[in-house]
């Protein structure tokens, strides 16, 4: 898993890793569609892999304090990025789900 993985791959691996932390409540490719990496098929939304760096964006779940998953997520996302930087964006924030509302979907 180094740079030279297909942006792809790389994208899926960490939306799929961005969506099992319990603060957050799905990934969004922000206003204008930027936070996306192109894939066979189509895209993956809300992970965009570029040269040097990856920019997540995530919708959480209200409660905690923002800058706390915000970092949480970049710590865990940085062993899957290839040596790219993690950049994590929170789009929105989602209340009212309650406690049993299931996560990363």
């Amino acid at each position: 898993m180094g740079e030279d993985d297909e942006p792809a791959e790389t994208a899926a691996r960490l939306a799929e890793a961005a969506l099992c932390f319990p603060d957050v409540v799905g990934l969004s490719a922000g206003a204008f569609g930027t936070i996306s990496t192109p894939a066979r098929g189509g895209f993956v939304h809300g992970v965009a892999v570029r040269s040097g760096a990856v920019e997540v964006g995530l919708v959480v779940r209200f409660g905690r304090p923002i800058p706390g998953v915000v970092t949480e997520v970049r710590d865990g996302l940085g062993p899957l990025s290839g040596g790219r930087a993690v950049h994590v964006f929170v789009e929105d924030v989602v209340a009212g789900l309650g406690g049993d509302a299931p996560s990363g979907g």
